[in-house]
């Protein structure tokens, strides 16, 4: 039982075992055992294992593991007798040891023929034992027979499911290969596309820019056609101004010489007259052209200074007749306010004179009063009188016959300020007139020499321009010429190359076509080969199960008799409790706890699920 056991006590399982002991003398073997069980059981060290749902192949190598196991476990004859031989020296040595116990006491009849009664129905229960015992070894034997027949089955499946998967890994090869070969192929004809597509789009290109440069030939042939059309016209002009450009020096020799004769002294005249030669003549104008440089500049000079100095009585006009309009003003000025001073005492005066009148007026009136009054008084007082009157009379006469003589001095005088106001505004007028006109000249003249420098500086650039566009465009006619040329080699190179990859891609697509009618027809094949090695495992499985029991794949319970002590009962809850039971020695019950015995290997294979996975609920049950 510890044998049995072993693989569940310890490990992962946690195992308490309850016995009942008894002192009495009946009892005392039956607890011996039970307590050197429980004492054997607690030396057992087990190791822990992993809970695991192993597949088949697993629980077959686990198999034949306990297989040569339970081979090697299994006890020979001679053991077996040696084993038997040792029982009988222990229940010879409990016999003594029962003869030296006390005597028992005597039973009655009837307890003694219970007990009899109650031994001979444990002897039929231990006949049926028997019975049930060697029926299970004997379906045992059949059910080992038929886990034979399954192994068998199972080896021959399991070589036709693996070369059925090695004729399934070549043809996921062959397919994979394809498909890497289609790949290939695709990329291929991507590729090639691209390229065509890249090579057709550089034609096109190219061809563009042939056309172009074609135009642009056409247009620079025209071009030349016409500069060398003005080309020979300005040779033309050129020629005509040379011979002018003769003419007009020969006339300026003599028009030189004229002027050399003429301001030239006796020296040269002689050198004149002796000179024939035309490099003479020019040597002479040279010397012409020196003396009337030297002249022209002592007459630049001279001008200069004359306009110098006139620039200077020019100043001194404006300052002398700044300074005439100034004494005319201050003497004009001067009239008007002595005539205004004597008109003022004019006034004066005839303010007095009328005044003296009034006053006269009021003493004439007076005196003609008294007059009347008295006619012979007044006579002297009007003698007087007519003579006072009679002088601003006359200073009245006076002061009327100058008047007019004052008037028409004043008005002369406001007349000729007048024209001398007027000349001044007109001076101021033209002096400023004249001072913006300068200003537009000098103004005029800064813009001419600002537009002389850029006129200058843009006929510079142009030409330098025009050098350097004729010279771009002949670098890129050359070489415009150049890849035509090299582009018309190039054309039947390409052309080659199109053909040559049309015929690989309508190679690579019949390729292609190929591949993919093969592949559909190995698929068929392989379905099918599947199929028929399906019906065939199918077919020869319906065959052999129909003479044999079906067996589970797991083992939940296993029924059997191990070789146990008549008082050791393993319960349903995992408990241990005595059995009160006594068995005399029976060969057929030796013989077949014997045979129990040599089917171990089941009950290894129970004991080792059991200790394999104790996340299940496994248990033992023995019935005695």
């Amino acid at each position: 039982m510890t044998r049995i056991l072993q693989d569940s006590l310890g490990g992962n399982c946690r195992t308490t075992i309850i016995i009942c002991c008894s002192p009495s003398v009946y009892n005392e073997a039956e607890t011996k055992s039970t307590l050197m069980f429980g004492q054997r059981a607690k030396t057992i060290k087990n190791t822990v294992s992993v809970n695991l749902e192993l597949t088949a192949e697993e629980w077959k190598k686990k198999y034949e593991k306990e297989k040569d196991k339970s081979r090697s476990e299994c006890v020979p004859v001679e053991e077996q007798l040696s084993s038997r031989n040792k029982k009988s020296s222990s229940s010879e040595t409990a016999a003594v040891i029962d003869s030296s116990a006390p005597p028992p006491v005597p039973l009655l009849d009837e307890e003694r023929t219970q007990y009899e009664t109650l031994i001979t129905d444990l002897y039929h229960q231990l006949d049926d034992k028997d019975d049930e015992i060697n029926h299970h070894s004997q379906t045992a034997e059949k059910l080992k027979q038929q886990l034979i027949d399954q192994e068998e089955l199972l080896t021959t499946g399991q070589q036709d499911y693996e070369r059925v998967q090695e004729e399934l890994s070549r043809l996921h090869r062959d397919c994979d290969s394809a498909k890497e070969e289609v790949k290939e192929v695709l990329q291929a004809l991507e590729e090639l596309a691209v390229n065509y597509d890249h090579k057709s789009q550089e034609v096109e290109t190219k061809n563009r820019c042939n056309e172009q440069l074609n135009e642009e030939i056409a247009h620079k042939t025209l071009r030349l056609e016409a500069v060398q059309r003005e080309f020979s016209t300005l040779q033309e002009v050129s020629s005509h101004q040379k011979k002018r450009s003769a003419e007009i020096v020969s006339l300026l020799l003599r028009d030189l010489s004229d002027i050399g004769s003429i301001l030239s002294t006796t020296e040269l005249k002689a050198m004149t007259e002796t000179s024939g030669v035309m490099e003479e003549e020019f040597t002479t104008a040279r010397l012409y052209i020196s003396k009337l440089k030297s002249e022209v500049k002592s007459l630049v000079n001279r001008s200069k200074q004359l306009d110098i100095n006139l620039t200077e009585n020019i100043c001194r006009m404006e300052a002398n007749e700044t300074e005439l309009n100034s004494c005319q003003l201050l003497v004009s000025q001067a009239k008007i306010s002595s005539l205004t001073d004597d008109l003022q005492k004019l006034e004066q005066k005839k303010r007095k004179l009328e005044e003296s009148q009034d006053a006269l007026m009021e003493e004439l009136a007076k005196l003609h009063a008294q007059e009347n009054t008295g006619g012979t008084d007044g006579e002297p007082q009007r003698s007087s009188f007519q003579t006072a009157e009679s002088s601003p009379r006359r200073d009245r006469a006076q002061a009327e016959t100058c008047r007019p003589t004052q008037r028409v001095e004043n008005r002369k005088l406001q007349s000729d300020f007048d024209k001398l106001k007027a000349e001044d505004q007109n001076k101021d007028q033209k002096l400023q007139k004249l001072v913006f006109l300068n200003e537009k000249r000098e103004q005029a003249k800064e813009d001419l020499k600002g537009l002389e420098e850029t006129v200058a500086k843009e006929l510079q650039t142009l030409n330098h321009l025009r050098k350097v566009f004729i010279q771009d465009l002949g670098t890129r006619v050359t070489n415009l010429v150049r890849d035509n040329a090299d582009l018309r080699c190039e054309l039947p190179k390409l052309e080659k190359r199109l053909r040559a990859t049309a015929e690989r891609v309508k190679a690579l697509e019949a390729a292609l076509r190929d591949a993919k009618e093969s592949a559909m027809r190995d698929r068929k094949c392989y379905q099918q080969e599947v199929d028929r090695i399906k019906e065939a495992v199918r077919s020869k499985n319906v065959s052999r199960r129909g003479h044999s029991a079906q067996i589970e794949q797991d083992i939940c319970v296993i029924r059997t008799r191990p070789p146990l002590r008549p008082s050791d009962r393993l319960s349903e809850e995992g408990g241990w409790r005595p059995v009160h039971a006594t068995t005399p020695p029976d060969r057929n019950h030796n013989n077949n706890r014997s045979k129990l015995h040599n089917n171990s290997p089941i009950r290894a294979k129970a004991s080792k699920l059991q200790g394999a996975d104790n996340s299940r609920s496994f248990s033992f049950s023995v019935d005695l």
